[in-house]
């Protein structure tokens, strides 16, 4: 049996499709979990009580963390802490192995233009603080040889299931949709990478599946060919038959924002990863296993297209 704690979103959707490839016995396990596999089992379960995590990654061999609690700083370090501890006992106990879906959060500002496993965690913002907290845990855990586990880290992600809280979703696509300029945040003209999120599943299922990988930290596969934002908004433009036109928002206009978009009243603490390029590398993945990522204009063609039909 494999678990996904946090089934419900974009990657756990994906996810539970990737894991097809290996098993046909998926347990999803989110509040109101839905049926992604025709054989996938379903856990009804609040991911903020003990007793019922205990019960969710019982019986696993592998259990998923793909978990996205509110984007809210003080609901983060209200609830990150406390429920890592919990996921990670409940595999103690039941000799569950853990892989957890991170984002680059605890990676500080001095490092985000190259960012590689071996980037030190280095939190600058009160988010990613909370990340460098429950990825201690985690490792502290595989230090002590209690657990076996890994962290996989994606970049910020976009693709056909718009149900994350995704900037370039939120603030290309959708502006594009309604006819309204594209905007992107402090500097439009530095790299910053983006991952497509069918291609983070797959390789969180590759890992997950790859005995040899576990106890280790593990940048998931996104095309290198990096963009900046101008680029970006270009080939969402282009498919979408929209302006190109670029409206850059610097950090006081986007606490205005965030007065409409609820998303957007927590970013500006996370502007470092916006002002400066923002390099996400994943060449220890894709030296380690045959597979070839989706390029951006295919994954943004893609994306697109689902939204298009109503995916």
């Amino acid at each position: 049996m494999q678990t996904i704690l946090g089934s419900g979103g974009a990657i756990g959707t994906d996810l539970a499709r990737s894991l097809s490839t290996y098993t046909d016995q998926i347990r999803l396990v989110s509040r109101h979990p839905v049926q992604v596999n025709p054989s996938d089992t379903l856990h009804p379960a609040d991911v903020n009580d003990p007793a019922q995590i205990n019960r969710a990654v019982e019986g696993s061999e592998v259990c998923y963390i793909t978990v996205g609690f509110e984007y809210n700083t003080r609901v983060w370090q209200q609830k990150w802490p406390v429920f890592m501890r919990n996921a990670i006992d409940a595999c103690i106990a039941h000799g569950t192995k853990l892989v957890f879906f991170d984002n680059v959060y605890a990676i500080g500002k001095d490092h985000v233009h190259h960012i590689t496993e071996n980037s030190p965690i280095s939190p600058c913002s009160k988010k990613g603080a909370v990340r460098a907290i429950v990825d201690r845990m985690i490792l502290e855990a595989v230090d002590k040889g209690t657990l076996d586990a890994m962290i996989v880290r994606a970049p910020d992600f976009f693709g056909p299931v718009k149900k994350q809280n995704s900037l370039l979703m939120n603030v290309v696509y959708d502006n594009l949709a309604k006819g309204k300029v594209a905007q992107w945040f402090c500097n439009a003209d530095v790299i910053h990478t983006m991952g497509y999120s069918p291609d983070l599943a797959k390789g969180t299922a590759m890992l997950g599946n790859t005995p040899d990988a576990f106890n280790q930290i593990w940048n998931l596969p996104v095309d290198m060919d990096s963009l900046n934002g101008r680029a970006w908004i270009s080939l969402f433009a282009n498919e979408m038959q929209k302006s190109e036109k670029v409206q850059v928002v610097p950090v006081w206009a986007i606490r205005l924002m965030g007065l409409f978009v609820p998303v957007l009243r927590e970013m500006p603490e996370m502007m470092y990863q916006f002002d400066r390029p923002y390099l996400f590398d994943c060449s220890k993945f894709l030296s380690r296993f045959d597979f070839k990522p989706t390029t951006n204009i295919d994954a943004v063609k893609l994306t697109v297209a689902a939204l298009s039909q109503g995916s």
